[in-house]
């Protein structure tokens, strides 16, 4: 962690607000110039349960969430199950001081609401001999009794923004700003007299020996502050699409929600139906009858859609899906991080399946491989998935407006006019002959939109004659099976030669070792290479976003470029680092792995570790949880 950046934690419970006042300090940092990056940890509980929001910021990029933080603001637990420290889930009251304590950095701020955490709370988790170990600078604060002093007890929050806004020696500018776009009248007035009373309190009270500052920027360019939902969202808005189908579950909800808010105003579609089946199924609907359509889950919902996946495939009707990990298996932790549900997004579904599977690693990927997704599936009338995780849907960072300046593209791709149908092939009962081997290109044959003249054909799960009867056929069987597995083939050479890479890379093409990643580990793992080369290693890294097709050129280029390489991902299977080995076989002695599974993604310092115990090979064990797998066969 540099010391030119402000690393701010805002702890409490679920239902206290965390979230929405994490949201908009976040974007006072950003109007005041200031890159930043937010990391959220929450329970599964709708109210209660220790949670927190980490804002990093800094004039320089940032991409991921830092190593531990510097200030934390801890508002207790409102909702707290049990304030017994006998009960079975401790003392949750004092959770968002107490179990925040091991990752503040030394000299670190601390301010805690003394209107709910008391003196006895203090000696319980020895505060004033920590603080002295670790030179932190402490500063209670009642901010539930100065929130009811002017307006309502919920307000404390603005009252902890005050207080962090004097310490840091921030204007309160921006954050007034940000409150006059939210609220008005009495509930405005109110806050800001909270807000200017901490202020002041704290200015007037305190002599400040802590040097922690709120750093200091400038953006060239407007910016906007959105999550890996917000861009998948939008890709698919600018991709056309105009339906989409879902059933709830974290952390999926987010994109489902945010389309939902927004198809109204541009006259699209969105259905909250009785489960995960059904919302695939009407997704796969709407797309045969002519609309771009998208649905998506997590986890076990997606596991319900491999029926309609299937039906996708054979039927060859795009759609786009969209299953978005957390820890599992079954419920699993919900609400929390994890890359385990790669070989079940790759190969669920029955018998010999084809679909195209993109893994975005930041915002900007997200929003460009959603959109990629549905450009692929409408031009090869194939399923395309874009698979991300809780890390990656939840977490904020700014982004150039301009980056969106996008045209819309509602083109359906590989589909017929009625003019087009007239000179296409149809059998002796006027029968369209939608799945003509003889007619097909690159394993491609054109669609019909059920009501257009001439158009008429079966669609079925069975496998088909070229106009869409059941068929058993042998020749006809392999001659179908070879047409599908044909775009797979060519949807690789297209990536590779008409559109530009969709991997990632860092560090100097020359260096002699490699990392390898997927996913939102992606930018820790960037800001580790960084470090590494720094210290005088020669480290070079690439992410990897193709997984169906596999990105094998790319991928194999990499390896033979290096050394040794360290696969990093957030599983305790080595997943990708499995598929890798099954595409590419003969580099399984060169890759070890570094993995994670504890809800938490990878911090910087952890990679470096890894890369430094695994292949700088120091005889130590990772002082972090996480686990390293050698080469194959070691």
């Amino acid at each position: 962690m540099s010391d030119d950046e402000l690393i701010w934690r805002i702890a409490g419970g679920s239902g206290d607000g965390i979230d929405s006042t994490s949201q908009n300090f976040a974007k006072a940092l950003m109007r005041s110039g200031l890159n930043v990056f937010t990391h959220r940890h929450y329970p599964s509980r709708i109210r209660g349960g220790h949670t927190y929001v980490e804002i990093r910021a800094a004039a320089r990029e940032v991409q991921s969430r830092g190593d531990g933080y510097n200030f934390l603001l801890a508002l207790g637990d409102s909702f707290a199950r049990n304030p017994q420290e006998e009960a079975y889930y401790g003392n949750e009251e004092i959770k968002p001081l107490s179990e925040n304590l091991d990752e503040l950095r030394e000299g670190g701020i601390i301010v805690y609401d003394e209107g709910l955490v008391d003196d006895e709370d203090i000696e319980e988790i020895d505060l004033e001999e920590r603080a002295e170990e670790n030179d932190w600078h402490v500063f209670p604060m009642d901010l539930r009794g100065l929130a009811k002093e002017h307006g309502r007890e919920v307000m404390r929050n603005t009252a902890g923004v005050g207080v962090t806004a004097a310490l840091l020696d921030m204007d309160l500018e921006h954050i007034e700003d940000l409150m006059e776009d939210a609220m008005g009248g009495d509930i405005l007035e109110a806050n800001l007299e909270i807000l200017h009373e901490a202020y002041d309190t704290v200015n007037d009270e305190y002599d400040f020996e802590h040097e922690l500052r709120a750093p200091t920027g400038e953006h060239d360019a407007e910016q906007a502050l959105l999550s890996g939902s917000n861009a998948i969202a939008y890709g698919a808005i600018d991709a056309g699409c105009r339906f989409i189908a879902g059933y709830p579950m974290t952390p999926w909800t987010d994109v489902f929600t945010i389309l939902s808010q927004n198809f109204p105003d541009m006259g699209g579609v969105s259905e909250q139906v009785e489960d995960e089946i059904a919302a695939a199924a009407l997704a796969v609907g709407a797309s045969h009858a002519g609309v771009k359509a998208m649905s998506g889950s997590s986890g076990g919902g997606f596991a319900l859609m491999s029926e309609p996946l299937g039906l996708a495939e054979m039927t060859e009707t795009p759609v786009v899906l969209i299953e978005s990990m957390r820890a599992g298996p079954s419920t699993g932790m919900p609400t929390k991080p994890e890359q385990a549900d790669l070989e079940h997004v790759l190969y669920t579904s029955q018998g010999d399946s084809q679909r195209v599977v993109f893994a975005p690693g930041n915002i900007e990927e997200a929003y460009e491989q959603t959109r990629l997704a549905f450009d692929i599936a409408w031009d090869y009338q194939i399923p395309a998935i874009v698979i991300y995780d809780q890390k990656l849907s939840g977490e904020n960072q700014n982004v150039d407006v301009e980056f969106f300046d996008r045209d819309v593209s509602p083109d359906l791709g590989s589909t017929l006019t009625e003019e087009e149908l007239k000179e296409a092939a149809h059998d002796a009962s006027g029968k369209f002959k939608r799945f003509d081997y003889n007619e097909a290109t690159d394993g491609v044959v054109s669609r019909s939109i059920p009501g257009q003249k001439g158009g008429r054909y079966l669609a079925t799960g069975n496998e088909h004659s070229p106009v869409g009867h059941i068929s058993e056929d042998p020749d006809n069987r392999v001659f179908q099976m070879e047409r599908r597995l044909e775009k797979l083939e060519k949807i690789r050479e297209e990536l590779d030669e008409e559109r530009d890479s969709t991997q990632t890379y860092f560090g100097d093409e020359d260096a002699e070792y490699g990392i390898i990643t997927w996913g939102s580990s992606q930018g820790a793992v960037e800001e580790a290479i960084g470090r590494l080369n720094e210290q005088g290693h020669s480290v070079k890294g690439i992410s990897v976003s193709d997984m169906m097709p596999f990105a094998e050129t790319e991928v194999t280029e990499f390896l033979e470029s290096v050394d040794e390489a360290m696969v990093v991902e957030m599983n305790a299977t080595a997943q990708f680092r499995g598929l890798i080995q099954k595409e590419l076989g003969r580099f399984g002695d060169k890759m070890t792995s570094l993995l994670k599974f504890n809800g938490n993604p990878f911090e910087p310092a952890e990679i470096v570790e890894g890369y430094e115990v695994n292949l700088a090979d120091e005889d130590r064990e990772p002082t972090a949880q996480v686990r390293i797998e050698p080469v194959a066969g070691d």
